[in-house]
C-alpha cells in the first residue's frame, strides 16, 4: 500500500499480517487505541490497550526509537493517535488504515493479561 496521510504511514489489512510476524522479533509494537468496551469485545490477540485519551500520560512510557502500529475502528482516532506522536518527535509511527473494521484476522474477546 504505502500510503501516507498527513505524513502517517497508512498499512491495511495485508500488510499488518506480514509484520505481526516481526512482533516476536520485537521490531515492531502494535496499539490499540480503542476504548476497553471496545477492546474487550474483540482485539487482535496480544496487542495491548491504551485508550487513546491516555497516550499524553504514556508518552514517557514509549521509546521514540521504535515502530509503533495504531490500531481503532476504523482507522481515524488511530491516525490522530499516530499524528500527535509525530508532531511530539516520534517519526516510526504507521496507521492501521480500515482498522478492526477491515481486520479478518484471529481476534480475542476481554483483557490481554
Amino acid at each position: 500500500m504505502a500510503k501516507e496521510i498527513d505524513g502517517i504511514r497508512q498499512m491495511d489489512a495485508a500488510e499488518l499480517q506480514e509484520l505481526i510476524a516481526k512482533l516476536e522479533q520485537g521490531k515492531v509494537k502494535l496499539i490499540d487505541v480503542r476504548e476497553p468496551h471496545e477492546y474487550t469485545a474483540g482485539h487482535i490477540p496480544g496487542v495491548p490497550l491504551i485508550p487513546m485519551n491516555y497516550i499524553p500520560g504514556k508518552m514517557t512510557e514509549l521509546n521514540k526509537e521504535d515502530e509503533y502500529v495504531f490500531i481503532c475502528r476504523s482507522g481515524n482516532r488511530s491516525q490522530q493517535v499516530a499524528r500527535y506522536l509525530k508532531m511530539n518527535g516520534y517519526d516510526k509511527v504507521i496507521n492501521f488504515y480500515g482498522g478492526m473494521l477491515s481486520w479478518a484476522g484471529p481476534t480475542k474477546q476481554g483483557m490481554e493479561e
